[in-house]
């Protein structure tokens, strides 16, 4: 099953130093066919205005990972660490029994980014956070694993579920392809141009809810960058 879930059909909440899309339900936005795809509880498409950001607040028992697309994003948190994650890099926070953290754009210009929030597969786990520079030469036409949980996976940061984030850029015309487990959830989204997913066409950010297949292969139709979760 493929389904295309369209950039115009999602959540919005412009608060206006943060314009936000929801791909699932979050906030004040609900939708009961939304509630998450398998282990994917949120994918959240952020604006954050220059010189703005989420104040202190806590998670618990939860795996966020933090794409930036644009910009840079400012990260605080109440074990000490502290770090700058820019575009095209990765970061990773394990909840486990609590923490607080600040996320800024302390940026001249808009920062934007994908937080997709994942499903624990150790509740109780003490909190970590980590960060990674994946730079997209790297990852030219094929998906490179940017945060897992399999220790298979030698250069991805850690996250306790079992789960992997990755990530591809195509050129226009080119195809990547990804062998699957047909009971595992995949999600995925092209930050830019359109791409096709086993012939079946989708819009620059809108979600694509993939179940049930053996394999998937991806053929950009423009020049595209694509971030994809493959979940329980």
């Amino acid at each position: 099953m493929i389904d295309i879930r369209k950039f115009a059909t999602l959540g919005h909440a412009d608060h206006g130093w943060l314009n936000a899309r929801h791909h699932f339900s979050f906030a004040d936005y609900h939708d009961p066919a939304r509630m998450g795809w398998g282990a994917i509880r949120v994918w959240n498409d952020d604006e954050i205005a220059a010189r703005s950001g989420f104040p202190p607040h806590p998670h618990r028992d939860m795996e966020i990972i933090t794409y930036v697309r644009s910009g840079a994003i400012t990260h605080q948190d109440s074990m000490g660490n502290k770090g700058r994650t820019m575009a095209g890099d990765v970061q990773v926070m394990s909840a486990g029994t609590g923490v607080r953290h600040a996320e800024y754009n302390l940026e001249d210009e808009a920062t934007t980014l994908f937080q997709i929030w994942v499903e624990t597969g150790r509740p109780g786990a003490s909190p970590s956070w980590g960060a990674a520079k994946f730079p997209k030469a790297g990852r030219s036409g094929r998906f490179v694993t940017l945060a897992s949980g399999f220790d298979e996976d030698d250069g991805a940061l850690r996250i306790n579920a079992a789960a992997r984030v990755m990530g591809a850029t195509l050129a226009a015309g080119e195809t990547a392809e990804l062998g699957l487990d047909p009971s595992r959830h995949l999600y995925l989204v092209a930050v830019d141009g359109p791409v096709e997913v086993n012939g079946v066409r989708a819009e620059p950010r809108d979600g694509v809810a993939i179940t049930g297949e053996e394999r998937v292969t991806i053929r950009a139709l423009a020049d595209a960058e694509i971030v994809l979760v493959d979940a329980l």
